[in-house]
């Protein structure tokens, strides 16, 4: 039935009254096979009364045939479809280009972060502090940035802080280098034999201390120091001005984890590291001053009842020797802290110091009095931390000098509630 409306629609059903001419062209709608008008209105009825069809979501049906007219048509579809054209048979290109972006956002951060380059003097040339070997491969070098849990009541960044971030510098070196065992910094043939690197002596040098926010550049290497000892210095810059903050020089020899004690540099080791030696000078001249043995008589505080903490251990399961610095400080009197600042350190480790062990702490003053501070230039001041039996774990000897005004009576101006 649709087929032969469609078909009607092409070809006009011609009225009785036409003549000739309509005659003929009934004759050949005989021969087409069409039907009269009457067949066409019944066709008409049976096709209203069915469904009508859909095409693309929009309801169609069909014509009905108008007598009475001349020319009366029998049109097949009411309404349809919008001719198809090049623009709405593009594709959705909002996704499209939204991938686009997608995959152009990911390949700019992976670019930044492989190849970041800073584009003002001051700011981090190693954003992520990861460290690099430069000079030949014999340097190390790493970026830290002072945070403010780092910084002391001066506003400026704690010894501990600058010894923290000597002692990174020193593993992540040993570590880029391809040459970290399993040990707190050893060589695989040092973890073979169990051996370890203890520090015997460490010398500091603190021209000015980082504020918060600036950025440091720790530079570190190693050289030979005897037959069995190893040197390592370090220098920190300013990333900014370039202007040196400290210096610093420690020797360290190897002791077996084990037997806890003393031992040579094996030959199969000497060779793991001998190749990263530097022959240079150390960075702080050698203070040849023999440091005091203080006891109860010559020293001037005494700072009683000091225990290790878990925390203060290392993987050796020894405290960790920049804890040591913090032990001899808690004797230091008072009034030095508040008007001066740490310039100098010369430590003399004699023995580890284990989680069970109980400390004392003592400090002499040489060369000012103590209710007069103020009025003196550098204060030098002599250490000893040592078990409550008697054993010395570390001989020390601090300078000191006058902080600057702006740096003086900071505690004394934090609120009440603060203080």
């Amino acid at each position: 039935m649709v087929a032969t409306a469609a078909t009607s629609s092409f070809f006009p059903v011609p009225s009785p009254d036409s003549g000739a001419k309509n005659s003929k062209l009934g004759n050949g709608n005989a021969k087409l096979g069409l039907k009269s008008k009457s067949a066409a209105a019944g066709l008409q009825v049976k096709a209203n009364a069915q469904a009508p069809p859909k095409i693309n979501g929009t309801s169609v049906g069909l014509a009905t045939v108008e007598s009475g007219k001349n020319g009366d048509d029998m049109h097949g579809l009411a309404q349809s479809p919008p001719a198809r054209t090049f623009i709405n048979q593009l594709p959705d290109w909002s996704m499209l280009l939204a991938a686009i972006t997608t995959i152009f956002l990911a390949a700019e951060k992976q670019w930044m972060m492989l190849d970041w380059k800073p584009k003002r003097p001051d700011m981090l040339i190693d954003p992520f502090g990861l460290g690099r070997i430069v000079q030949d491969g014999l340097v190390f070098r790493q970026n830290f940035s002072i945070r403010s849990y780092e910084i002391g009541a001066d506003r400026t960044a704690s010894i501990e802080t600058l010894m923290n971030h000597l002692q990174e510098t020193a593993l992540n070196h040993v570590k880029t280098a391809g040459l970290l065992g399993d040990g707190f910094g050893s060589t695989p043939e040092m973890s073979i034999r169990n051996l370890i690197w203890v520090v015997t002596k460490m010398q500091v040098k603190v021209d000015r201390y980082p504020t918060w926010g600036d950025v440091v550049q720790v530079d570190t290497w190693v050289s030979a120091s005897g037959k069995n000892g190893m040197r390592r210095d370090w220098i920190i810059h300013d990333c900014k001005t370039g202007q040196i903050l400290t210096r610093a020089s420690s020797v360290w020899v190897m002791m077996n984890k084990l037997t806890r004690r003393l031992s040579k540099i094996p030959d199969e080791v000497r060779s793991e590291i001998e190749p990263y030696f530097m022959n240079s000078a150390p960075v702080v001249e050698e203070d040849g001053r023999k440091l005091q043995k203080l006891d109860d008589n010559t020293a001037d505080f005494v700072r009683t009842g000091l225990t290790p903490r878990w925390s203060d251990l290392d993987i050796n399961q020894h405290v960790n020797n920049v804890k040591y610095i913090g032990w001899i400080l808690e004797s230091a009197p008072l009034p030095i802290l508040e008007s001066h600042e740490l310039s100098s350190l010369t430590l003399e480790y004699r023995r580890e110091c284990g989680r069970d062990s109980v400390l004392q702490s003592l400090t002499a003053v040489s060369g000012a009095e103590i209710g007069h501070l103020a009025s003196t230039g550098k204060v030098e001041c002599q250490h000893l931390l040592r078990l409550e039996g008697g054993s010395e774990i570390v001989r020390g000897r601090t300078g000191w000098r006058p902080k600057k005004p702006n740096n003086i009576g900071i505690m004394g101006g934090l609120p009440a509630v603060n203080a």
